[in-house]
């Protein structure tokens, strides 16, 4: 491995890696702490290296992964995966994460949100308006 491949800046790794959009999406959330290497909190352009752990933050996604390879140049989302392995307690957690998800949805009280059409029918004689 020549020295361009054994290192890469963070944000140019976690925007090929697919995590983030855009570099510059990518530098923000290393400058606003969501992003930390090893337990620390680092700059965007901290070199990254093979066997590091990253623990990115975004919404209400939580994913702490190893680095298994290095590149620069944003490919495919298959070959974007082989940059990285995602930890089984970070596989674990989104998993009870979806499923707490879904149970929260389900258990929305009737009648909150937008009206059923029975309700809109109900309204609209009501008020005469008619949308």
């Amino acid at each position: 491995m020549s020295e361009q491949e054994s290192k890469c800046r963070l944000d140019k790794w976690l925007w090929a890696a697919r995590f983030f959009k855009t570099r510059s999406l990518a530098s923000e959330a290393v400058d606003t702490g969501k992003v930390h290497v090893d337990g620390d909190r680092v700059k965007p352009a901290k070199e990254v290296r093979l066997g590091q752990r990253i623990h990115i933050r975004r919404k209400e996604m939580e994913v702490e992964v190893v680095v298994r390879g290095l590149s620069t140049q944003r490919r495919g989302a298959p070959e974007a995966a082989l940059l990285y392995e995602e930890t089984p307690e970070s596989i674990s957690r989104r998993e009870n994460l979806t499923v707490t998800r879904e149970h929260e949805h389900a258990r929305r009280e009737r009648g909150m949100g937008r009206p059923t059409k029975r309700q809109r029918r109900d309204i609209k004689k009501f008020t005469g308006i008619d949308w």
